[in-house]
């Protein structure tokens, strides 16, 4: 067939007609997810552990800042079972975005091993929203042990029984324990409790020997002498306690335990509330006041995308499993 005049003064035509409309699908992208449906009633975010720690701060942060959306919003604590009551609950509510958990790395990647029957999938029953922030444990002792450092403290619980406290079995704060357990090859007894606010008294009466506190919860005691710190768990030293040693650093090559919270829904919340709520967090997280706050507790924000935190979910969930099987501990 032979090309003709008309045939090419055509295709520029389309051609712009085209490009035009790309630019604006890309430009009309992010205000089509910023106009996406907020929740059409009251939201609750569930807290799997009583106040005071760092999920019960962090869902307050969000709560106070997204009042303004047009529904309000309340933090719902639900502590019990290493944190899966109150997943649950969220596991088997509506996915209409009005009841969201504040998930934890307990929550959604240890208890899944540790547990010998779970309520709920942490992978299949909950929609990803966003990853929230990070926070080392701290191994923070009583005063009075008499173990200045990493060194000493294997040395004294090899030849003296010592215990350790949690904030319930199944927490980072549990597993942190069992994997110093695994490293320094002692055998500490682990304690749990119903939050670490019934833990530290007993730490600080002498009740129990340490424990791997969050660090927003731990620090403040650690600056006013009333307890001591000899590590933080995270791979890097925490910009909020620089003058902390790694526990690697101190004398355990490999140990690693990142405490880390992300918020989801049940299964089946729709796409665009998902995106919704994901921007908000987005948007509450990089608020000037919100990233000082954040930062004087040790709690370190990076929000993401939900396709990124159900990749970290189910890396943390392997990782874990591992942990688990090698320090034998294991609930009913």
């Amino acid at each position: 067939m032979p090309m003709t005049r008309s045939m090419f003064a055509g295709a520029p035509r389309r051609q712009l007609l085209l490009a035009t409309g790309l630019a604006l699908a890309t430009g009309l992208a992010p205000a089509l997810a910023q106009t996406a449906p907020w929740p059409s009633k009251p939201v609750r975010i569930v807290v799997t552990f009583p106040p005071g720690g760092a999920p019960d701060t962090l869902a307050r942060v969000l709560a106070d800042k997204w009042s303004a959306l047009g529904q309000p919003v309340t933090v719902d604590n639900k502590p019990g079972a290493g944190g899966n009551i109150g997943a649950d609950i969220v596991a088997k509510s509506a996915p209409d975005g009005a009841t969201l958990v504040l998930g934890t790395v307990g929550t959604h990647a240890i208890n899944p091993a540790l547990y010998a029957k779970m309520p709920y999938d942490n992978l299949k029953d909950f929609t990803p929203i966003s990853f929230l922030a990070s926070t080392p444990n701290l191994l923070v002792l009583n005063k009075d042990v008499p173990a200045n450092n990493v060194k000493e403290l294997v040395a004294l619980a090899k030849k003296t029984p010592l215990a350790f406290g949690s904030s319930g079995s199944g927490t980072s704060i549990h597993l942190s324990g069992e994997l110093f357990n695994t490293l320094a090859d002692v055998k500490m007894q682990h304690i749990p409790y119903k939050g670490r606010a019934q833990a530290i008294p007993d730490l600080m009466g002498g009740r129990i020997a340490m424990i791997f506190d969050n660090m927003p919860s731990a620090l403040p005691l650690v600056k006013s002498g009333e307890l001591k710190a000899l590590g933080v768990t995270s791979a890097q030293r925490s910009p909020a306690a620089p003058d902390i040693p790694t526990l690697a650093e101190a004398g355990l090559p490999g140990f690693e335990a990142t405490s880390w919270f992300a918020l989801l829904g049940p299964a089946g919340l729709p796409r665009e509330v998902q995106q919704r709520i994901n921007q908000e967090v987005a948007r509450v997280l990089a608020l000037p006041d919100v990233k000082e706050k954040l930062a004087t507790l040790g709690l370190e924000p990076n929000p993401g995308t939900p396709e990124a935190l159900m990749a970290l979910m189910q890396k943390e969930t392997d990782k874990w499993a591992k942990v688990v099987k090698a320090s034998g501990a294991k609930l009913d």
